[in-house]
């Protein structure tokens, strides 16, 4: 019974997730029909046609391999310009704007996409991607709202006994291993952090960062113990690695203390919402940075038979076998489940939208990057008194939209392949 609710949850993500993406692609035909392009196609999905039904210009429908969507803007190609000199890039970019302009009719002038105004063109491109964000918001909201996240506060959960070395396999204290400056300190469990080094502190996050930067600094901690405020004896804080703020898989050269934070779980507004989706955008675009890397280490992992790590990216196949695992732990409790399930759908929505930020074509922002880079153009042209030099062409971006295309093909099949061979386990 739970192996059977475990794929009936995660098919329910999937198709989740199958519903933001064609959200986002809402997201993209509502401003385009509004500024008057042509729009011939909205589908969910690739290849073969399961189901269409036709709206006015718009054919929409589902195809059947549920791994994206898109919709088909006319006129994303400028018309040819006459007597450019032929190389093969603009041999390529001939090829694909001859498929296009085969269907564009002289009733469609002014309805292409390449003529409307630059800030035309960027809503109709960021629109995609600001649903997702839109999607992921009102999530984490509703989890905030009404079930809570588990945040650390300033007190005190346990004091570590003593320093390990981070390259040392065994994490148990030995009569060799300093202890930490917080046994020396003195802190005790249940002491609620007041203040370091003379600074007033606000929250768990302020205390780590200040411990960070004293390196092995001296360090005067005060506490609230039993309702009085206590300054510890002066210490030094050590330097040891930590796992980077930004990118966990990493540790980093920092100051150590010593102890760990209660986990509360506290509701939250709007203005904590974005704070929190905000630490989990830059997180994740660093994450995004060290992708292809990552993928290439689960590659060479697959290959070689090693565990998968557990920090390792997740193809939509893998993040759907997680939350089908969430929904039948258990060791959660019905509401941790609800919030967790859809936290994590939150956040696949939040990178989808990071991930088509990417100035790079075919992606979302790299529409964005040539509509910047024409509107550049055409403002020194008329500071400077020369010509129009007319929009830019992104027929010519052709081998870069090959590039990145089939590098993404590429990694969703490596991280597929690993997701049914070599799976991530929660629990």
């Amino acid at each position: 019974m739970t192996v059977l609710l475990t794929v009936v949850f995660a098919v329910l993500f999937f198709a989740l997730i199958m519903v933001s993406i064609a959200l986002h692609e809402v997201g993209h035909l509502l401003p385009a029909k509004l500024f008057g392009v042509k729009v011939t196609q909205y589908f969910v999905g690739f290849g073969k046609t399961l189901w269409s039904t036709r709206r006015g210009e718009t054919e929409y429908g589902i195809k059947a391999i549920p791994l994206g969507g898109y919709v088909r803007l006319v006129g994303m190609y400028p018309p040819e310009k006459k007597g450019a000199k032929q190389t093969w890039l603009t041999r390529i970019a001939d090829q694909a704007r001859a498929f296009e302009w085969d269907e564009i009719r002289p009733e469609d002038d002014g309805k292409l996409f390449y003529q409307k105004k630059t800030w035309q063109k960027i809503i109709i491109m960021l629109s995609g991607p600001a649903m997702n964000i839109l999607l992921a918001f009102l999530m984490f909201l509703g989890i905030n709202l009404f079930h809570g996240t588990y945040q650390a506060t300033l007190t005190v959960q346990q004091v570590s006994q003593c320093a390990i070395p981070l390259d040392r396999e065994e994490r148990t204290c030995t009569d060799a291993d300093p202890a930490t400056p917080a046994v020396d300190a003195g802190v005790l469990v249940g002491d609620k952090l007041v203040s370091f080094n003379g600074v007033e502190l606000t929250s768990w996050e302020q205390m780590g960062d200040l411990i960070r930067e004293n390196r092995d600094g001296a360090a005067t901690v005060v506490v609230e113990r039993g309702g009085a405020l206590v300054t510890l004896p002066t210490v030094n804080t050590v330097l040891n690695h930590v796992p980077d703020r930004l990118d966990p898989t990493k540790f980093i050269e920092a100051g150590f203390f010593g102890v760990s934070p209660t986990q509360e779980l506290t509701k939250a507004g709007p203005i904590t919402t974005l704070r929190q989706m905000w630490s989990m955008t830059k997180q994740s675009a660093v994450a995004l940075a060290s992708f292809p890397v990552r993928t290439w280490n689960v590659a060479v992992d697959l290959v070689t038979g090693q565990p998968r790590d557990v920090n390792s990216p997740l193809s939509i196949i893998g993040a759907s076998r997680v939350a089908g695992e969430i929904s039948t732990a258990e060791n959660l409790s019905a509401g941790s489940k609800v919030a967790s399930y859809f936290s994590l759908l939150a956040a696949v929505n939040l990178f989808v939208a990071i991930l088509n930020l990417v100035p790079l074509l075919p992606l979302d922002g790299g529409h964005v990057a040539g509509a910047l880079w024409e509107w550049l153009r055409r403002q020194a042209a008329r500071l400077t008194g020369r010509p129009d030099p007319g929009p830019v062409d992104t027929a010519k971006g052709l081998p870069l939209t090959y590039l990145v295309g089939g590098f993404l093909l590429l990694v969703g099949i490596v991280l597929i392949a690993a997701d049914l061979i070599s799976p991530i386990r929660l629990f």
